[in-house]
């Protein structure tokens, strides 16, 4: 089974070399890396939130194998999905799913639904890919497309990442698709990601949860980031760091109603 891309054309180039160009362009080989247990990633269309996702990415040691978790914008498929065989396709080439891993997720976390009608049209996770590919190329991964949980599941699948990842014998990372505040102003955006930045950065899922429900913080992929802090406290995570931070209006130059997104590394 194959996932064909989705927005390659829209989100990001679909001209292979274009595509490359562009990637390089925002990653820096040359900064300093850490090894992370997750990240908060951008997903927005690469000229808006690419400088960010580049930042983030680029102050990490990619592993073989990675846990890519996204929200669910389309409103179609399971109520959490994952894919457990074959591949996603990109301009880049194939991205395999290590069956594996997936396996054992579907194990720990029986809720995780086989299905492809979640990822089907979802960009969030698909423009994590030519990064990673650019960036540590030959990796496997596991994709999963989250629905709005209660702060209960987000917890009960922080614990199943924690156990899966804990038992494996290889480094797997956990990249949170997000971006952060929506078409408010640049002010009012700032401000309210700064809440949530602050509840990551806490390194308190709890928090996180809290916050952005109660500041209506329009977080999308609130899901997403805090069950990757769920899986984070339990495997031990004992800092997290601001990389970047930007809006839409830095590069449009309309500050009326932008989008925020945050590079955050947890480790």
């Amino acid at each position: 089974m194959m996932r064909e891309p989705a927005v390659a054309g829209t989100f990001y180039p679909a001209n292979p070399s274009r595509l490359r160009q562009e990637v390089e362009h925002y990653l820096q080989p040359a900064a300093a890396k850490t090894e992370a247990i997750g990240v908060v990633s951008p997903h927005a269309g690469y000229m808006y939130s690419g400088q960010v996702a580049g930042a983030v990415l680029s102050r990490i040691e990619i592993p073989d194998k990675l846990i890519v978790l996204c929200p669910n914008h389309t409103g179609h498929g399971a109520y959490a999905a994952i894919n457990q065989y074959g591949s996603w396709l990109t301009p880049l080439g194939e991205a395999p799913i290590d069956a594996h891993l997936a396996r054992r997720l579907v194990e720990l976390v029986p809720w995780l639904e086989e299905d492809s009608a979640a990822h089907r049209r979802e960009h969030a996770l698909e423009v994590q890919l030519p990064f990673l590919q650019v960036a540590h190329p030959g990796f496997s991964f596991v994709p999963l497309c989250l629905s709005h949980f209660r702060l209960g599941e987000c917890l009960s699948l922080g614990e199943g990442l924690a156990q899966a990842i804990g038992e494996s014998e290889e480094k797997i990372l956990i990249v949170a698709s997000s971006d952060m505040n929506h078409y408010e102003s640049q002010e009012r955006t700032l401000l309210k990601d700064q809440q949530a930045i602050d509840a990551v950065l806490s390194l308190d899922p709890e928090r996180l949860y809290r916050t952005v429900h109660e500041e209506r913080i329009s977080m999308c992929g609130i899901i997403p980031a805090t069950c990757m802090l769920a899986a984070a406290k339990k495997l031990g995570a004992t800092r997290a760091e601001l990389v970047k931070h930007a809006t839409s209006g830095d590069v449009t130059g309309d500050y009326s109603g932008v989008v925020g997104y945050a590079g955050i590394v947890v480790s």
